[in-house]
């Protein structure tokens, strides 16, 4: 049986994530107590359900503690795959007081800063139990699209090399392992006729291949994922994202990111992310 598990902040996205996986044919499950999961997969399983996602959170209060070590006797018979869905404080801030909910934490007695802040401590001990998402600046389209690429990749296969290009000027993402500042590289966006393109454009490729300093930086980080990638395939990760950071992640950041995801596809599986691109086209 094919198990996906859901977790991460309230206000992050959860529900969406878990639409998508109903619509792709999965047997969904939302707010279950974590003490119910192994009773519940047990019973999916034996009934022959091939393909479950289920939502977890701080509404299950502290038996969310007992997740961990539990998560180690669902992966026997099962092809887990965990989703933790994050946002920036200010951001979820924003999405409750858009939407009015009262946050699973709040009270007469809490604000909902004071009500995020302890949730973020609650879950901290299971940020790093699976893939992380952060869904700050993301549309609803774009989080559903990333989630259906992260549920088609065979979890049983190894470790998923993820490039992903941002603009600091959003901030650095927080499902970020590996982060890399190409803004010291010559910028297209001072050339007028290059501002408006993007680093998938030809005259801004061609335009970053003439700095020595552009390919020197480029193979640099090729060469540190290269050296250190059997490491992390050690350490049992299922993810590796590897972040590429630029001004306002249009033109350098882009570029870099694709380059090295078409580098590394025949040494990895590889996904390819353009949070600012992504999250510019609604």
């Amino acid at each position: 049986m094919r198990l996906v598990l859901i977790t991460g902040m309230s206000g992050s996205g959860k529900s969406v994530a878990l639409n998508v996986l109903e619509d792709a044919g999965f047997f969904c499950v939302d707010n279950l107590p974590v003490p119910l999961l192994p009773q519940l997969v047990g019973h999916l399983r034996d009934a022959g359900y091939s393909k479950v996602a289920i939502a977890v959170d701080v509404r299950s209060g502290k038996s969310m503690t007992a997740l961990p070590p539990m998560l180690g006797v669902l992966r026997n018979g099962t092809q887990m795959q965990t989703l933790f869905l994050d946002a920036r404080d200010e951001t979820l801030i924003a999405r409750f007081s858009e939407t009015r909910r009262r946050h699973p934490l709040g009270n007469d007695q809490t604000s909902l800063g004071e009500a995020i802040r302890r949730e973020r401590d609650m879950l901290a001990p299971i940020v790093a139990l699976g893939h992380r998402i952060d869904t700050s600046d993301l549309p609803s389209a774009v989080l559903r699209k990333w989630v259906r690429e992260l549920v088609q990749i065979d979890e049983g296969s190894g470790l998923t090399l993820m490039f992903e290009s941002f603009g600091y000027k959003h901030g650095i993402p927080l499902d970020a392992d590996l982060v890399f500042d190409v803004r010291c590289l010559p910028n297209p966006f001072y050339d007028p006729v290059l501002r408006p393109q993007t680093g998938y454009d030809p005259p801004v490729i061609d335009f970053l291949e003439r700095s020595a300093d552009v390919l020197r930086m480029r193979d640099d980080i090729a060469r540190f994922v290269r050296d250190w990638l059997p490491c992390y395939v050690k350490d049992s990760r299922s993810y590796l994202t590897v972040a590429i950071g630029c001004t306002g992640g249009q033109h350098r950041s882009v570029y870099l990111a694709q380059w090295l995801a078409d580098h590394f596809r025949s040494a990895a599986r590889v996904l390819l992310r353009h949070r600012s691109l992504d999250a510019s086209s609604k």
